[in-house]
């Protein structure tokens, strides 16, 4: 996201270097630089005159501390005014759903045909479900795009929440309140009301909604935008927010675009705070906003939070303390470990989804590898050691040539690469070892010793 923004920034702290502070000619220079990258990534232009003009009023003047340049100085202001921007200055529960009423809490979903919706909910069901463990009802209001209904209900199985079913021919209020009545009698702690989109704005469609809004009252009303409409979602979050009293805003589709100027430009037209982001297709790829986070990865600091929060829901605690306690114990690491291995590093969101959470200089350093290769590659190993036997994944020595050649030829890959993953295995496997008996204890200490304030 905002990728332009990323590499003109660090070109400015290039040429900024040697400079004792900021002055009112070498900010200048930056802030051209960041003015057309705003500009360029479809950030509404009154958005990007109020971030220009904070900008320049903190940073001429701003004293280098320290082993800081002016160029990383001013990239701090910058990052400090980005992150409020987009809420930071709203404080941390700003951007958190609110569910201080009677049960249910109503969750109402807004926002134009194709901003993605109806997934959303789904995303939001199982967000919600599974970090909340809140009981989670969904319904269809969408009565006008053929089969909004049945993926509902698919997406909303998916995610593992219950669903409550309409028709075409029922009126989106009745069923609105149809839902409510359900959701009240089943004990559901939040109602999500997936709303009908269209193509354009248009008057009807925000009249059935404020009606909808006013016959159910909820406690959320959440503008869904699409983050590749540029400039268009400024007219779009406009329209919404005179016809209802949104609380927040969902961006979908983050992943799909280097520009994602609407991140900042909703945010200031509303005045409403981002309470989450889309950031994967799948049902998983759900994220709670937060703006400073957000600054961060624009700005190629990368989200290392968000690195760790991806590890700890990826990485199966239980197998990975089973798995030490095997090493410790004598036993061999073998295929099946290193199959399981495997598997939780695709939980983590896979190669391309991990660079992506890293410093700039990291991926950048990381750039020459072909992250869809390596992945195909991952997926390559997994076939090859399915085409094993039992007991070859148990005893990877009794794999010969004879073996190689049949498991090749079940996975539909050459035997030079099940030779290349068995080379693979073997490397891992003797790192294994030495975490055998006191080996763990010391290769924490002599990791201490070489990072910096770990003692």
């Amino acid at each position: 996201m905002l990728d332009n923004l990323t590499q003109r920034l660090a070109k400015v702290v290039k040429t900024m270097r040697g400079e004792a502070r900021l002055t009112e000619t070498n900010t200048a220079e930056m802030l051209r630089e960041v003015r057309l990258a705003l500009l360029e990534a479809d950030v509404a232009l009154p958005a990007v005159r109020e971030f220009i003009a904070k900008v320049k009023e903190k940073a001429v003047g701003e004293e280098v501390i320290g082993s800081l340049t002016p160029g990383q100085a001013l990239v701090g202001v910058v990052q400090r005014e980005l992150a409020s921007l987009m809420g930071a200055d709203l404080g941390p529960e700003a951007s958190q759903l609110n569910f201080a009423t009677q049960p249910p809490a109503i969750i109402l979903m807004a926002g134009l045909q194709g901003a993605g919706k109806t997934t959303t909910v789904g995303k939001l069901a199982k967000y919600l479900r599974e970090n909340t463990k809140k009981k989670v009802l969904t319904v269809s209001a969408d009565v006008y795009r053929p089969a909004a209904i049945g993926q509902l209900e698919t997406v909303t199985a998916q995610a593992g929440a219950d669903f409550f079913p309409t028709k075409t021919t029922d009126k989106p209020v009745d069923i609105a309140l149809a839902a409510l009545d359900y959701a009240k009698r089943h004990f559901h702690d939040v109602l999500i009301i997936d709303t009908a989109g269209r193509l354009g704005i248009d008057e009807a469609m925000m009249q059935e909604i404020s009606a909808v809004h006013a016959a159910v009252k909820p406690i959320e009303t959440l503008f869904v935008v699409d983050a590749m409409l540029g400039q268009d979602a400024i007219n779009t979050a406009k329209a919404f927010s005179d016809a209802l009293p949104l609380t927040g805003i969902v961006l979908t589709k983050l992943d799909g675009d280097s520009r994602g100027g609407a991140a900042l430009s909703v945010r200031h037209i509303t005045g409403k705070p981002i309470k989450f982001a889309g950031v994967a297709e799948k049902l998983d790829g759900l994220e709670a906003f937060d703006p400073s986070r957000m600054a961060n990865r624009i700005l190629g600091m990368g989200d290392i939070l968000a690195l760790v929060e991806e590890a700890r829901k990826g990485v199966d605690v239980a197998a990975a303390q089973d798995l030490a306690q095997k090493i410790k114990s004598g036993g061999k690491f073998d295929l099946n470990d290193f199959k399981a291995q495997l598997g939780q590093m695709k939980k983590m969101g896979g190669m391309a989804g991990l660079l992506d959470k890293l410093p700039a200089q990291m991926q950048q350093a990381a750039g020459n590898a072909n992250m869809d290769q390596a992945e195909k590659q991952v997926r390559r190993m997994e076939g090859m050691i399915n085409s094993m036997t039992l007991q070859e994944r148990a005893k990877p020595e009794l794999i010969k040539a004879t073996r190689k050649r049949r498991i090749a030829a079940g996975a539909g890959v050459q035997v030079q690469e099940v030779n290349r993953m068995l080379a693979q295995f073997e490397q891992m496997q003797t790192m294994m070892k030495k975490l055998k008996g006191g080996g763990m204890m010391k290769m924490m200490r002599s990791m201490k010793g070489m990072m910096p304030g770990m003692r």
